[in-house]
């Protein structure tokens, strides 16, 4: 590539610093099995930039010709930025370049140019279709491919993946399947959080609000946590009630087998086709509709409200009408995500007021 620069004639100038750092991103994006995941590297796009800038170093500037009597000019200097320096000053701040020339001008490459130019090679189309095929592949070759390779394509894939769940082309009963059959990712409590998280945009602090809520280490965390499942839809009551075969509204949350019932026969005949968890005896399973998602321990209970939340939010979902307000406080209060003006019914204003006036008292 250098020799193509030099043979086109023009003037020719060395890659600066943040050039590098865009080169180094465009290349991972492309080569995820490229970024340095190692403790020791302060980005994952760092080790790459410091091979591109051993590769220019090792280039051997050519020389002018000159005639029988040489010019007795001021002799050129390559200047480069060491590389802990450029590990440390990463904040798109600096502007040293790596031009050979007497002085060197300021760096031509902007922040905001190279980002929008990362942004939109990254939200094209064909890219993510590229990366929803490799997504394909890897589960195809593989019972359960690399998780942080997988939620890397993930990240990369989101806006494609967001429009075709939200298009709402398949009835609600059977957008579930679909999407687990498209992306059977889904089907790992991981995956799930994270697509919570992507949606949300809020990284993992609201995790850390809930798990101080709903699990108090005074008591018995998996009494507590089902005894406070069964009265959330209590605190924060619908006006629609729920239907007889239900009999209490927690039901559309949780369901807790007896002895001798067989979780599939529950589901079978379950009248809801919204996402629950099933309380076995020594686990959980996380259901939408008839279908059993995934299995988590029994220990993690108390995180359940957030795994049926990151239902509602991945295959996007209507929220059951007995559980409505509930599940909008947990929306608002918990996620932090704001709500539409036509979901604030009366229920879910008065909800709000006694709550905030009991955590005022």
């Amino acid at each position: 590539m250098i020799s193509i620069k030099r043979a086109a004639g023009d003037d020719f100038n060395y890659p600066c610093s943040r050039e590098l750092t865009v080169m180094a991103k465009r290349l991972i994006e492309y080569y995820p099995m490229l970024r340095d995941r190692s403790q020791t590297s302060r980005a994952e796009w760092e080790t790459v930039k410091k091979q591109l800038l051993k590769r220019i170093q090792n280039v051997t500037t050519p020389k002018k010709k000159q005639g029988s009597t040489p010019s007795r000019k001021r002799p050129r200097s390559l200047s480069f930025q060491s590389s802990h320096e450029t590990s440390t000053d990463e904040t798109d701040e600096s502007t040293a370049s790596t031009l050979i020339l007497e002085r060197s001008p300021p760096s031509r490459c902007s922040a905001p140019e190279a980002e929008q130019l990362c942004a939109s090679e990254t939200e094209s189309p064909q890219t993510q279709a590229r990366h929803y095929k490799t997504l394909q592949a890897m589960y195809k070759t593989k019972a359960r491919p690399n998780k942080m390779d997988v939620a890397q394509l993930l990240d990369l894939e989101i806006q494609a993946r967001r429009a075709f769940i939200d298009s709402d082309v398949t009835k609600e009963q059977d957008r579930p399947s679909n999407i687990l059959k498209a992306y059977p990712c889904f089907g790992e409590l991981d995956h799930l959080m994270d697509e919570l998280r992507r949606i949300l945009n809020q990284g993992h602090s609201f995790m850390e609000f809930s798990k101080k809520l709903m699990r108090p280490p005074q008591l018995d965390k998996v009494k507590h946590s089902i005894a406070m499942m069964k009265a959330l839809p209590e605190m924060f009551p619908s006006p629609m009630a729920p239907s007889k075969k239900l009999r209490h509204a927690s039901e559309a949350v949780l369901h807790v087998l007896e002895s001798a019932e067989d979780p599939n026969t529950f589901l079978q005949t379950r009248p809801l086709s919204s996402p629950v968890v099933v309380i076995c005896e020594t686990n959980c399973i996380l259901a939408i509709g008839t279908k059993p998602v995934l299995i988590f321990p029994k220990e993690d209970i108390h995180e359940s409200v957030m795994y049926l939340m990151a239902c509602y939010y991945t295959f996007h979902l209507t929220y059951p009408k007995c559980i409505a307000t509930f599940l909008s406080v947990v929306q608002t209060e918990v996620l932090l995500d704001a709500i539409h003006d036509r979901d604030m019914t009366t229920s879910y204003k008065k909800a709000m007021a006694d709550w905030k006036k009991f955590i005022s008292d």
